[in-house]
């Protein structure tokens, strides 16, 4: 086949090239479309978003642990619970601590630069990883399917009819850049994946070196080197990140035996090198800790501790090199993974998939403190029992894209397909949202229900300041067994039934949202 006929009958108009560059998979388009359409729908920011994906599903309990209900969580998880005097206090905080192998985010909490979202999840939780991680990806309900990502659907909003017309003098650089895994569909946009991908930190090195694998001696061999360098004439993107990673020549001290420092490293310096690109998302993995989680002699060592030990150091290394960079003004990132682990441990010394779990906002301009109530630990927990959900986590992207990025209210809903709470995370001078009360746990009961225990029926009382109030009652697999409310409020105390009828005798919990505020109540459903 001549090389002509090759790249014509293989290659359409948009393509993906893996293999382009060494462990890179750019894009290269033809065609152009009106660069007014696409200017005009890209908001002026400098503001940076980074996403931190835990794989596997991380054991919130043993991350952030509910000093407050110590004698409950121990009794739950004898044989992996981490011993009072080991935990990590933080400032002001005497209800709440962290696992101590994460010392790096105890120091960004005690400096201000760390948010804690209690039991981040969603209504009827999904156990599946594949599937778990896409509804997390998308931002989509349990039972809905989504091909589009939420910042995919962000980016997309943004700079509309893109790849056509871009790169442009306005947007010139990557809209977002993915280093450590595969495409992701949190980037993927409604026509295409709206990231560059960097499978690994070796490979970008290489890339900046132009170190390229070689090719194989064969005629597909010959066409493969003319593709590459066809594309890398026509491929801006890879010059710019060059520039922009030569313009750092020397960054802070990163751990070198961690993966997630090495990524993070790389995004720091792209940063500080100029790129104008928004969102950078960045991965590590090992969390499904079915068996082994601890070691059995000393709970504060063994797998899981690795791992939070890994994210804490790579982290603080970020922070500390943003700093010393003189760029954390521009950085907020956030960690996620696809569901918790249940509240009762196994007999293999781990914990299975779970619910609810909690998140780290972190960032120079983060709203630092505690977001919500540790969760309670049921007297006889069972091996069903989960930790409720107290955030929605589609709250805490709505939350960001509105504060950080300045997305207005009909975008934001355009983007994230419906309305979530606005929970206070961010501070940004330049957006004009208005109206977030700065809440934190004052310690009085909004929801309360009684009698507690019940058989059939109990008497739910809530407390709202007014506005859009919701109360659901979910059972112990975090699904929602009913909808007893979901309305505008004037300011008040209200009460209504909850007849349980048909249900089984279990603990369920009601919860209670209004504004930014949501407290959940236990309850116990006897025969």
């Amino acid at each position: 086949m001549k090389r002509r006929e090759f790249f014509s009958q293989t290659l359409p108009a948009a393509i993906t090239l893996p293999g382009l560059f060494k462990g890179f998979s750019v894009k290269a388009y033809t065609g152009s479309s009106p660069l007014i359409q696409s200017l005009m729908g890209a908001t002026e920011t400098d503001k940076v978003l980074v996403l931190i994906q835990l794989n596997g599903g991380n054991d919130g309990l043993n991350m952030v642990i509910p000093v407050e209900f110590y004698a409950g969580y121990q009794n739950a998880r004898k044989n992996i619970a981490i011993p009072q005097n080991k935990v990590l206090p933080l400032n002001g905080v005497v209800k709440t601590a962290l696992h101590p192998a994460m010392a790096g985010m105890q120091s960004l909490y005690n400096e201000g630069k760390l948010a804690i979202v209690q039991a981040v999840g969603y209504p009827t939780p999904n156990f599946s990883h594949f599937r778990a991680t896409d509804i997390w990806m998308s931002a989509s309900d349990s039972e809905q399917v989504l091909n589009t990502g939420w910042t995919g659907r962000y980016l997309a909003n943004e700079f509309p009819n893109y790849p056509n017309g871009y790169p442009n003098t306005q947007m010139p650089d990557p809209l977002a850049i993915q280093i450590g895994a595969v495409a992701a569909l949190a980037l993927q946009g409604p026509v295409m994946n709206m990231a560059m991908n960097i499978v690994d930190p070796t490979s970008f090195y290489d890339f900046l070196e132009d170190i390229q694998d070689p090719v194989p001696d064969t005629p597909w061999g010959k066409e493969l080197k003319y593709i590459r360098l066809i594309a890398g004439q026509t491929e801006r993107y890879s010059n710019v990140i060059r520039a922009a990673a030569k313009k750092v020549p020397a960054q802070g001290s990163y751990p070198g035996d961690n993966d997630l420092a090495q990524q993070l490293k790389i995004v720091a310096r792209l940063i500080k090198g100029g790129l104008k690109t928004r969102i950078y998302m960045v991965s590590t993995g090992g969390f499904d800790t079915h068996g082994g989680q601890v070691e059995e002699k000393d709970t504060t060592t063994g797998l899981h501790a690795v791992l939070l030990g890994r994210v804490s150091n790579a982290i603080k290394a970020f922070m500390d090199d943003l700093k010393g960079l003189g760029i954390e003004e521009r950085v907020i990132g956030m960690t996620f993974s696809e569901f918790g682990r249940r509240i009762k441990s196994n007999g293999s010394f781990g914990t299975d998939h779970g619910a609810a779990a909690p998140v780290f906002v972190f960032g120079k301009n983060v709203r630092p403190g505690i977001f919500g109530n540790n969760p309670n630990i049921p007297t006889n927990t069972s091996v069903n029992d989960n930790v409720p959900f107290q955030y929605d986590f589609r709250s805490i992207y709505a939350s960001l894209l509105s504060q950080w990025f300045c997305v207005n209210e009909t975008d934001l809903q355009t983007i994230m397909l419906r309305n979530f709470q606005n929970i206070p995370l961010a501070y940004n001078s330049g957006c004009t949202t208005t109206g977030i009360d700065d809440v934190r746990n004052s310690g009085e009961q909004l929801i309360i229900n009684y009698p507690n225990p019940f058989a059939d029926s109990t008497t739910i009382t809530f407390k709202t300041k007014g506005g859009h109030t919701l109360v659901q009652v979910m059972d112990s697999l975090g699904r929602v067994a009913k909808v007893l409310t979901d309305k505008v409020y004037a300011p008040g105390t209200y009460t209504m039934p909850f007849e349980s009828r048909g249900l089984p005798a279990g603990v369920y919990y009601a919860r209670f949202q209004n504004g930014v505020t949501q407290q959940v109540r236990s309850m116990l459903k006897v025969r």
